[in-house]
């Protein structure tokens, strides 16, 4: 009798274990199989980060492939506080480099963040400042490549145009009524690091940018120039407050040219009001039909 209970009370154990063997087997199963690629994102998130490389915005050519709006490459400043062991020395050593505040840099340095950005003073750097951070060879402070708008034209169809801001997104014109299409997708050089942010000596992944997309615009660029110059004559001779002009393809309805005055250099808007460069009248302004409405005759 007493033998028998023992036997009964060592089944109920055994049966109890395997019943937890069963759920923890189950348990490890579903977590290896069904939330493998959750916890894996979240485990790399842990130790992974990622140094932004921006992609190139998509060209703007006229009809004859004449670039209107294309790219220069910059270098952009941004530092990873935790690898940062002397932050005071490195915010005093930047800061005269780049003609900054010291106190300024020193937050940025002192970020509670994976990544930080050195914005504004750290945008858009120069060669010689760019290598001047780089002889520092300070762990944690990093240079990386940025992509500037450039305008070969510059005051040249500048309101059909438009502009971008600092960080390359389209403010007006063109730039931004197609923005989705001209802006690329941004690559990353990613490393990884312990759990106090400090890089490990492991092998770093390169993801390329991807540029946007071209837009080829129904533009002429040498009868574009050939508007501007009346235009410029017209408001010399005289001395009107503004001048607008459009050419256009009668059988095709296509804008050849277009161009108004007062206009603006898009490689450097922050300069001008925002009246101006906010403002492509010969689409804004409102005139007089007059001789719009008159028959245009072709020969066939």
């Amino acid at each position: 009798m007493f033998f028998n209970e023992i036997h009964t009370r060592i089944r109920y154990v055994f049966l109890i274990v395997i019943i937890v063997l069963i759920i923890a087997i189950a348990r490890v199963f579903y977590i290896q199989v069904f939330s493998y690629e959750k916890l894996s994102t979240l485990a790399e998130s842990l130790w992974s980060r990622e140094l932004p490389i921006s992609a190139d915005r998509g060209e703007i050519v006229d009809r004859n492939g004449e670039v209107l709006a294309t790219n220069i490459t910059t270098t952009s400043l941004v530092v990873i506080p935790n690898q940062i062991v002397d932050k005071e020395d490195a915010a005093k050593k930047i800061s005269e480099i780049l003609g900054s505040d010291y106190e300024d840099m020193l937050k940025h340095l002192s970020k509670k963040t994976s990544i930080e950005r050195v914005h504004p003073e750290g945008r858009g750097l120069d060669y010689e400042t760019a290598e001047a951070i780089d002889a520092l060879k300070i762990d944690g402070v990093y240079l990386v490549k940025e992509s500037k708008r450039y305008y070969p034209y510059d005051t040249m169809l500048s309101h059909v145009l438009g502009y971008v801001g600092i960080d390359n997104q389209g403010l007006s014109g063109l730039e931004l009524y197609y923005n989705d299409y001209l802006t690329g997708e941004d690559g990353s050089i990613k490393y990884f690091s312990d759990g106090k942010g400090h890089k490990l000596e492991l092998a770093e992944i390169y993801e390329s940018p991807t540029s946007g997309i071209t837009l080829e615009l129904t533009i002429d660029i040498n009868l574009q120039m050939a508007v501007e110059n009346e235009l410029d004559n017209a408001i010399a001779k005289y001395d009107a407050d503004s001048a607008i002009a459009i050419a256009m393809d009668p059988n095709t309805g296509e804008v050849l040219a277009m161009a108004s005055r007062p206009n603006f250099n898009s490689n450097d808007y922050q300069s001008y009001s925002t009246e101006v460069i906010n403002r492509n009248l010969p689409i804004w302004m409102t005139f007089e039909p007059g001789s719009t409405f008159k028959h245009v005759p072709t020969i066939q």
